[in-house]
């Protein structure tokens, strides 16, 4: 009888024989072992809130595609940033909506060292010091046809977008960011904005690099948000990653972190969790994540739906991203989260 054949009369084996006595269910029979054996977690040391900042004063404007959401003028942004640095949250990361009559073909308005996010900027960093500062040197917040570089002849151009990106870069330093996150995904602007930085004397300014930006169904919610997703011309594909190429995202970080970005960033973040993984154990720099208003805006609307418990999606979603490696995500949830964190 050949000796992997059992015999016959022996019956059915037991679970033990089955398991080898392996019984991996002993981990997990009351809530304080579960907690203690628990690999991954998530803090509110890990979370960034992006806000979105408005003209005039005393102003809330909600969201209709993102829920809980509101745009805020500069001195309601305030208030809520002494809300998150109560509640621990280590960073803001500010967009503006900029007025429409003051956005133009190259965006030009991004170097006003007045403009909104700058002014937001001064008034938070000077009522609130503690908390971390991140901008966009990008220009679709800017221009009137929606793209994050200049329009020439229907053609996006590089070169002299990353110049004005650097310039940008340098008034935001000036008005206290402490970290700069270009997102407009040109070539070379990560060591142009850090020669600019450094030129400037802001050698201690950060820079945060959307290393991996895809081309993505899932920005409609935040392009209302900042006042673009009338004015779109066309789609963001010549300059944006393809959903498709996960070797090509590592190559586009691999740049950046040649040319001195100090943290890398994928957005969107959940469809994307296989190239946080690749990204995070290639370069072993700080990675973080966005959870883009897309996925934000699913979530609640399912929750509201009552499809699924939004509360334990909410928190469900963001440990994905640590446990893929993420060292923080930038999340609409962060001061829900912060609120339930904190207990």
């Amino acid at each position: 009888m050949n000796k992997m054949t059992r015999p016959a009369t022996s019956g059915p084996r037991t679970v033990d024989e089955i398991t080898g006595g392996r019984r991996l269910r002993r981990t997990r029979k009351a809530d304080w072992l579960r907690r203690m054996v628990q690999e991954t977690r998530l803090t509110v040391d890990d979370l960034i809130w992006p806000i979105f900042v408005i003209d005039g004063e005393n102003r809330r404007d909600p969201l209709p595609s993102m829920p809980h959401v509101e745009r805020f003028s500069i001195d309601v942004a305030v208030s809520e940033a002494r809300r998150a640095a109560r509640l621990g949250i280590p960073a803001l990361a500010i967009f503006p909506n900029i007025e429409i009559g003051l956005r133009d073909q190259t965006g030009s308005h991004i170097l006003d060292a007045d403009n909104l996010i700058n002014r937001a900027t001064r008034a938070i960093k000077e009522a609130v010091p503690e908390i971390g500062i991140i901008t966009d040197a990008a220009l679709d917040p800017f221009t009137s046809h929606g793209h994050d570089g200049i329009l020439r002849e229907g053609v996006i151009v590089n070169d002299e977008t990353v110049a004005q990106v650097a310039a940008a870069a340098v008034l935001q330093a000036a008005a206290g960011a402490d970290i700069v996150a270009p997102s407009d995904m040109m070539d070379g602007r990560i060591g142009a904005v850090r020669d600019a930085l450094d030129a400037a004397g802001f050698q201690d300014v950060a820079i945060m690099s959307y290393a991996a930006k895809f081309a993505s169904a899932f920005y409609g919610p935040y392009r209302e948000a900042i006042g673009t997703s009338g004015l779109l011309k066309g789609d963001k594909k010549t300059y944006y990653l393809d959903a498709a190429n996960a070797s090509e995202a590592l190559r586009e970080a691999e740049q950046d972190v040649i040319e001195g970005a100090d943290m890398l960033m994928v957005k969107p973040g959940l469809p994307y969790l296989d190239v946080i993984r690749q990204m995070k154990d290639e370069f072993d720099l700080p990675t973080f994540a966005y959870q883009v208003s897309g996925e934000y805006a699913m979530i609640e609307a399912a929750a509201a739906n009552g499809w699924i418990d939004g509360e334990r999606a909410m928190l469900e979603s963001l440990l994905c991203f640590k446990r893929a490696g993420c060292d923080g995500i930038l999340t609409y949830f962060a001061p829900r989260v912060a609120e339930l964190l904190k207990g």
